[in-house]
């Protein structure tokens, strides 16, 4: 049977990043995806915010022109206009990005399996997992000393290692088009509208090379391939889209409930979505994607070299979660007050000289999660005094 240090399921960024991180310091990694390409079927929008522009070496070849400009609109169309003298934003082209890190994974000794799918994973005796894998020639098997699960919002990992799943959702869609004419500056334009966005938002973001046009809310609360054309003929008046062609379409479920208490035990750990690592707020997770998966490789290789649970200690949901607990608390009462009357008058108080700061703070921010720096030396140093 094939062995492995650890098995990563799921080959989106979370999963690419660490695989890539533990192939690098000489773990033997198993890299399995069910899709069969790693830039089809994107899901995320791809948007890097400036904190994660500062504090990681993206290839600059996958990164779209700078975005400083934010336009806020309400449900009436009343706009809110916020300029940065900072790059605040540049939205990923995420195919591109995906390949070069698949790359680099191989490079430093990661084996990748295209086209298969994770079916479970039981404990073997001794320690480690015989994980069942299935693709399309046949069934596989493989044993390993540890898991990640990268696999997305309903993670089939945490449920085979008996970690928390995500509860709460939303449901997104959009379009990627190429070809439009760009009007001005390049531009975030955020729309509150319960109609088309139920809890959350629609948008479109135009870099001057791509705009992506997509919606966000409640699944239960609408019809989210319908609220995405009405939404999009409603913005083609204003951007022109019929002058672009669709080169892209993408959709998945976003978890907005905060990081999950239970992501490690002694067999495995999640990441990313699997993990809940998105701003309960603002919806956003690849800030927290790169660096809790920075902080899982240190974790995972300092369990691997002890053998000792003990060394997941710091890999704790629940130490997490404080970091989003006024967002998630914003979210809530957000979520109770989403009618358009007080999504309304929430914008009206954002257009004042005070709210204006929220809303700086809110699109400009540096965010809440964690500084991987600072949670790797954390692990580093319990390891130096065990």
């Amino acid at each position: 049977m094939e062995q492995y240090d650890v098995v990563v399921v799921g080959a989106g960024l979370a999963g690419l990043e660490a695989a890539r991180g533990l192939a690098e310091r000489g773990a033997s990694v198993l890299l399995v995806d069910r899709r069969s390409v790693v830039d089809e079927k994107v899901a995320t929008t791809g948007i890097f915010v400036r904190r994660t522009l500062q504090d990681f070496d993206l290839p600059k070849d996958c990164l779209g022109p700078p975005v400083r400009d934010v336009i806020l609109a309400s449900p009436a169309g009343r706009e809110l206009h916020l300029t940065s003298d900072q790059v605040e934003y540049r939205v990923g082209r995420m195919g591109r990005l995906y390949r070069r890190w698949l790359d680099g994974a191989v490079a430093a000794g990661a084996v990748w399996a295209p086209g298969t799918t994770f079916e479970s994973a039981v404990p073997v005796p001794g320690g480690g997992l015989a994980v069942a894998l299935q693709s399309a020639d046949s069934p596989r098997r493989v044993e390993a000393r540890f898991m990640i699960g990268a696999d997305g919002s309903r993670s089939a990992v945490a449920r085979a290692l008996g970690l928390d799943v995500n509860r709460r959702e939303l449901v997104g869609a959009e379009t990627v088009h190429h070809g439009v004419p760009l009007d001005g500056p390049t531009h975030f334009h955020c729309v509150l509208d319960p109609h088309v966005a139920p809890g959350y938002l629609a948008w479109v973001v135009h870099d001057g090379e791509e705009v992506h046009v997509g919606v966000g809310g409640q699944g239960h609360r609408y019809a989210v391939a319908q609220a995405l054309r009405e939404f999009t003929q409603r913005m083609q008046g204003r951007y022109d889209l019929d002058r672009g062609t669709i080169v892209e379409r993408r959709g998945g479920r976003i978890p907005v409930g905060g990081v999950l208490p239970r992501i490690a035990n002694e067999r495995g750990l999640l990441l990313g979505d699997a993990a809940g690592a998105v701003s309960p707020l603002t919806a956003g997770g690849l800030d927290p994607c790169l660096r809790l998966s920075r902080f899982a490789v240190e974790v995972t290789l300092a369990h691997l070299a002890s053998g000792d649970p003990a060394a997941l200690a710091r890999y704790d949901g629940r130490w997490f979660r404080r970091h989003f607990r006024k967002r998630l608390a914003l979210r809530n009462a957000l979520v109770a007050l989403w009618t358009p009357a007080a999504l309304e008058a929430g914008c009206a108080l954002l257009r004042t000289p005070p709210g204006r700061a929220v809303a700086r703070d809110i699109f400009f921010g540096r965010g809440s999660f964690p500084d991987a720096p600072t949670l790797i030396r954390s692990v580093r140093k319990s390891n130096s005094l065990a």
